[in-house]
């Protein structure tokens, strides 16, 4: 079987693209759209007028998605509309918050998909809550923690972050922060970056800053005095960031994940999150945005803790098991 990529162009910043695939070793982008900067409608819309022109050139057996982006959803819709299999990674997962993005985006991708793979118990409970019909569904573990299992050797033998900005294991909380809800409203920016500041001044504060949180930080006149801020890093680096941090505060879903692959406690600046299990299972907080001081005693605390000793995405091989399904795939089963 080939595999052609197809790079949107949604991530553009070199650090949060490019590096992921010279530092790791993978296969460059066969066609890259350059879509980004767009509202997400325009954005989606864009994506998939350029997905359809290659889709027919191609004309693939399958299109194969990832996540909850909106290159998620341009890839599915346009696949679906040409009447081509779409495969999707890391399906059923909900927050049940549709003011998210990313919310719309796993809801209409899940339903317009012929393979589902989840990579929790909980994300095959919600698509059969929603009717999806189980011959549809896979549930073969986490991409993520096969790739944390497969590149964490190689992060600790090659990345030089910690000796670069000069910081001792466990002496440092890591903090990331891109969700518009939190970055987009300066309100809640302002007090996210208060909470931080205030936090810096017991424990260091590493924040490798997103473009577009730093975009709006700008816009807002927001300045940090005590969290120390720092360029977007690879893959490597924030491996390397995550396992040796003492707490991690974010926003994103996949970080949440990583601290948990790394046994590292996690605060998530969200009253939700698609990650239940590590919420149920303690190595998870959600805290909403509301007293500073709350919030700065609830970082503290949680530093301190440790959740329940579970296996909760699989076994490493999710990978490998999504490859099976496809390679024995039957063209005549689908559509």
């Amino acid at each position: 079987m080939q595999e052609i990529i197809i790079h949107t162009g949604q991530h553009f910043d070199p650090n949060m693209s490019d590096i992921f695939f010279s530092e790791l070793d993978l296969k460059s982008p066969d066609y890259h759209l350059g879509v980004h900067g767009l509202d997400h409608g325009a954005m989606t819309g864009r994506m998939m007028e350029k997905i359809e022109i290659l889709a027919r050139e191609i004309k693939p057996d399958i299109v194969m998605v990832y996540g909850d982006t909106d290159s998620t959803l341009a890839g599915a819709l346009t696949a679906a509309k040409l009447n081509i299999p779409v495969a999707h990674v890391e399906a059923g997962l909900r927050s049940y918050n549709k003011s998210m993005p990313e919310e719309i985006n796993r809801v209409l991708t899940d339903h317009i998909s012929d393979f589902l793979f989840t990579p929790t118990e909980a994300a095959v409970n919600n698509l059969q809550l929603e009717g999806i019909s189980k011959n549809r569904i896979y549930p073969v573990g986490d991409v993520m923690y096969d790739a944390t299992l497969y590149y964490s050797k190689m992060a600790h033998e090659k990345s030089t972050i910690l000796r670069d900005i000069k910081l001792e294991p466990k002496s440092f909380y890591l903090a990331t922060i891109h969700r518009p809800q939190n970055a987009d409203t300066p309100e809640a920016l302002r007090l996210i970056c208060q909470v931080l500041d205030k936090v810096a001044e017991q424990k260091r504060v590493i924040f490798p800053i997103h473009p577009r949180t730093r975009k709006m930080m700008k816009e807002f006149k927001i300045e940090l005095k005590n969290t120390e801020y720092i360029d977007p890093v690879g893959y490597l680096d924030m491996i390397e960031l995550e396992s040796q941090s003492a707490l991690i505060i974010t926003d994103s879903g996949g970080v949440q994940k990583e601290a948990y692959f790394h046994r590292v406690p996690c605060i998530t600046l969200r009253p939700e999150t698609e990650w239940v299990e590590l919420v149920q299972h303690h190595w998870n907080l959600l805290l909403p945005l509301s007293d500073a001081s709350e919030m700065i005693s609830a970082i503290h605390h949680q530093a301190g803790t440790s959740g329940d000793d579970l296996q909760l995405y699989g076994s490493g091989t999710a990978s490998e098991r999504i490859a099976e399904v496809l390679l024995n795939w039957n063209k005549n089963e689908v559509k």
